[in-house]
Formats: structure tokens, C-alpha cells, sequence
């Protein structure tokens, strides 16, 4: 257990200071940039994403588990040819989708909305070879639990990106627009962070060995079935990045109005709706092995009591975000982005974040325990359900088409997940009145912090508005989590006592003077 939060701990610190320094340098894009230019970016990007799952989904997973196989049996030799086998079928992979975007550039930019997505696509090819370096490397590290490395390397490019995005938009290469500024800063940020992650194997003793023609087999033979589950979920973004807009135009708005509203929910608001991810993200990583050592040893008391309270745990963390955001998403929106139809969608889309959550923790228990074949299954009805909404709705309810389409997908798959998990995992899940309780509890964080908001927008400024309200709002729902017994104040007490830093710190100094 000690293991297990030592874990979370880790991977929380450096992916939340990731994810800010990106949340931060999103927001900075969008004023720079404008609306209809991330918008841009932001269908070309989604496309790229999908050539970047294709080279660097599946085989970095694999090289992981050859890693620890190969660490638990003493075998270096066969360690770094897994490394090498992989390497070389990532970059042959890589060079070969540059190679034929290259080629078809012309077909290609007939399916985007705007001219200029296909040269923000080609910019960012470079960033799909060393990405392929980055991560099969990182696989390696993975696999030996050096986390520190891991999570680093994520934090490394980040900081290298936005120095990069800077420097190219600060007026001093006027030729450079700022959708392709964008792209370029992440295909320079890609080649620091391969050279990072290169130091990082090589300082811990790794190199490479020419494979055999059998371990080339094996390796795509074992992550074409990850890597093809991973295509076909990321295959949406872009479908809804091409619809949307089309959508839009078809039902009355201009071709620039579409683009920019959907810069604004895809740019602004979505970011925002998946800000508990990284506190359910990282449970989800150290979950998966635990789940799996304890499916071994067939300890079904175990299991149902870590499955019951990660479901649980999820629930808590995304009411207690999205209440305060249906009650000042406009104020927040305005404060970050200084954009009030942002602040807006947000309000109406926090709902989302509860099956966003549910669906994360779901499928890592589904695939922690071999289901993660179901676990696609159920993404896809969802995803059908997306894919119909966004369709369909633009005509009806504009931009807000994509939110419907977002909470049909999530709660779609939830729903069917947790119905799996409790059919072939834990028959005794029962989570149902825990839900019942967190809505109840919603509704009065929701008038509270409308109520606030609106009090003191009139006399303070926003970020103190914002921070006295949101504060309000935390501390309320976790007293009404207290009132009804959701968890009990006791516990919480004793769990700080015993995790207490500064008595922690004097038991280290008792035990090193004995």
C-alpha cells in the first residue's frame, strides 16, 4: 500500500505541475493567438494525435513489460534488444506516415475546414519521429519504475514548448503566424525531450543490441491489438474536430464563427473538464498493477474493497470540481481566458466531469483484470451515440451539440462499465446510494457558489471573487460529506495524525540516534 500512494504521490506532483505549466500556456496561446487560429490548430492537432497513437500507443506498453521480465531474470542482453526491436519498428513506422502525409498533402487538405491545417500538419511530422524515440525510451524507464525519469520527461517538454512558443511569437520571426508557431514549438520541444529521455536510458546502463527477426515478430505481434484499440478511440477526436465545423456552417454560422467557437470549447473549456483527471489519471496508473497482483493471488476481498473505493474516491473528486463550476464557469472563463462565452460552456458542460471520471477509473479496473476488450466495446457504443450527437444537434443547440455529444459518450460508457465491472469483477458493488448522496449534496454547493459569485463580482475583484467562492464551495461539500456520512470526520482526523510530516520527521530523527 505504502508502494501503491508512494506512487500516486509521484505521478500527481509532476503530471499536476505538467498539466498547469499546459493549462497556463493555453491560456496564454489562446489571447495570443486568438480563438479561430487555435481553432486551426486544434483540428490539425487532433489529426496528428491519431498518427501519434498509431506510432507510439501499443509498443512503448510492451517494451515496459519485456523491461520488468527481463529485470526480474537478471537478462540485460535481452532488455536492450527489446529496446532496439522497438525503437527501430517506431521510427520505420514513423518515417513511412511522414513520408505518405507528404506525398497526399494535397488530397489531404480537401477534408479540412481551412487551408492552413494542412501545413500546420506538416510542421508537426517532426514531432511524430522523435515522439516515436521518446516514447519507446520512456517505455524502458517505465518498466524499471523510474518514475522520476518518467514523469520528468513529461514536465521537460512542456517547459521546453512553451520557451520555444514564446521566443517564436514574440514578434521576432514575423513570418511565423501563431497556429504555426504552435505547431513548430512542439516539434522542437519533441527533439529536447528525446535527447532527454536518450541520457536518461543510457545513464541507467542501457544500450542497444542488434535484434533478430523473431523478436521483430513479436513485438508487433504483441502491441498491434493495443495499438489498433488505441487508433480506433482517438480516431474520434478528429472525426468531431472535421463534423463540427461543417455542422456549424451547414446550420447558419459562418465559416470563421465556426471555427472559433469551436476554438473556444475545444481550446478553453474542454481543458478545463479535465482538470480531475489528473488526480484520477494517476489512481488509474497505480491501480492497474495492483488490481492485477491481487487478480492473481485471486483475493476477491481485496479486490471488491480497492474497486469500491476507487469508484467512490472518482465520484468525490469530480462532484467536488464540477458543482463550482456550474456555479461560476462564466467568472471563471472571463478570469482565465477573458472570454464569457468559455465561462459559459463551461457552467453548462461541468456536468460531463462526472462520467468523464467514472469512465476513467472504469476501464483502468476493466483492464487491469483482462477486460479491456469490453472495456473498447462499451467506448464504441458511446462513441456511435458522439458521433450522432454532433450530427445531428449543431442545428438544434449550436456549439453545445459537442457537450451533449461529450456526457452521452461518458455516461454511456460508465454506465455499461461499472454494470461489467459489478457482473464479472465485484458482484457486491454497491455505489448507488453514494451517488444519490453527492447529487443531493450538489445542488446547495451549486446555489452557493452562484450566489457568492454574483455578491461579490459587484464590490471585489475576480481572482478574490473566485478564490473565496471556490474555497467556500470546497469546504461546504466536504462538511456536507461529513453530515451525511460519506466519510467520517474520526478517520480523516486519525490519517493525518499518523501521516503528520513533522512527526514523521521526528520518529526518523528518534530511530537514527538509536
Amino acid at each position: 500500500m505504502k508502494s501503491l500512494f508512494k506512487t500516486v504521490f509521484v505521478i500527481i506532483i509532476f503530471t499536476g505541475l505538467t498539466r498547469l505549466l499546459g493549462f497556463i500556456f493555453r491560456i496564454w496561446l489562446s489571447r495570443t493567438i486568438g480563438a479561430e487560429a487555435l481553432g486551426v490548430y486544434q483540428i490539425s492537432f487532433s489529426v496528428f494525435n491519431v498518427l501519434l497513437t498509431l506510432v507510439s500507443s501499443g509498443i512503448p506498453l510492451i517494451v515496459s513489460r519485456m523491461t520488468a521480465k527481463s529485470i526480474t531474470n537478471k537478462d540485460k542482453k535481452t532488455e536492450n534488444k527489446a529496446v532496439t526491436t522497438a525503437l527501430i519498428i517506431s521510427l520505420i513506422a514513423s518515417v513511412l506516415i511522414t513520408v505518405i502525409v507528404i506525398i497526399l498533402n494535397k488530397p489531404l487538405s480537401f477534408i479540412f475546414a481551412d487551408e492552413t491545417c494542412i501545413t500546420i500538419l506538416l510542421v508537426l511530422l517532426p514531432a511524430l519521429i522523435f515522439s516515436s524515440i521518446y516514447s519507446t525510451l520512456r517505455g524502458n524507464l517505465w518498466g524499471r519504475n523510474n518514475y522520476l525519469a518518467c514523469c520528468s520527461s513529461e514536465l521537460f517538454e512542456q517547459v521546453m514548448r512553451m520557451l520555444i512558443c514564446v521566443i517564436l511569437l514574440s514578434g521576432i520571426f514575423p513570418a511565423i503566424s501563431g497556429e504555426i508557431g504552435a505547431a513548430l514549438s512542439l516539434s522542437i520541444a519533441c527533439v529536447f525531450s528525446s535527447v532527454y529521455v536518450l541520457i536518461w536510458y543510457l545513464k541507467s546502463g542501457g544500450k542497444f543490441h542488434k535484434p533478430q527477426k523473431a523478436e521483430y515478430i513479436d513485438v508487433i505481434k504483441t502491441s498491434s491489438p493495443i495499438t489498433f484499440m488505441r487508433v480506433a478511440s482517438s480516431m474520434i477526436q478528429p472525426v468531431i474536430a472535421l463534423i463540427i465545423p461543417i455542422r456549424l456552417v451547414a446550420s447558419g454560422y459562418t465559416n470563421a464563427q465556426a471555427l472559433s467557437l469551436y476554438g473556444i470549447a475545444s481550446g478553453m473549456t474542454l481543458p478545463l473538464l479535465f482538470i480531475p483527471m489528473t488526480i484520477i489519471g494517476s489512481l488509474s496508473f497505480a491501480l492497474v498493477p495492483d488490481l492485477a497482483s491481487a487478480t492473481a493471488k485471486n483475493d476477491e476481498k481485496y479486490i471488491s474493497s480497492r474497486v469500491t473505493t476507487s469508484i467512490v474516491f472518482s465520484m468525490f473528486v469530480a462532484f467536488l470540481i464540477a458543482p463550482i463550476f456550474m456555479g461560476v464557469g462564466e467568472q471563471i472563463g472571463i478570469f482565465f481566458y477573458d472570454n464569457a462565452t468559455s465561462g459559459i460552456l463551461l457552467s453548462a458542460s461541468a456536468w460531463v466531469i462526472i462520467p468523464l471520471c467514472l469512465t476513467n477509473i472504469s476501464s483502468s479496473i476493466l483492464n487491469a483484470v483482462g477486460l479491456e476488450l469490453k472495456s473498447f466495446k462499451n467506448y464504441i457504443l458511446g462513441a456511435i451515440i458522439m458521433l450522432l450527437c454532433i450530427w445531428f444537434l449543431p442545428k438544434y443547440v449550436g456549439i453545445n451539440a459537442l457537450i451533449y455529444a461529450m456526457g452521452g459518450c461518458f455516461t454511456t460508457s460508465a454506465i455499461l462499465n461499472i454494470r461489467m465491472i459489478k457482473k464479472q469483477v465485484c458482484p457486491n458493488l454497491k455505489i448507488a446510494k453514494f451517488f444519490m448522496k453527492f447529487t443531493l449534496i450538489s445542488i446547495p454547493i451549486i446555489a452557493l457558489c452562484s450566489f457568492v459569485g454574483s455578491l461579490l463580482n459587484v464590490f471585489m475583484p475576480l481572482l478574490f471573487n473566485l478564490m473565496i467562492t471556490c474555497t467556500l464551495g470546497v469546504i461546504f461539500f466536504i462538511l456536507l460529506c461529513i453530515i451525511f456520512n460519506i466519510f467520517e470526520l474520526h478517520t480523516v482526523i486519525v490519517w493525518i495524525k499518523q501521516n503528520n510530516p513533522i512527526k514523521l520527521h521526528n520518529h526518523k530523527k528518534e530511530f537514527k540516534k538509536r
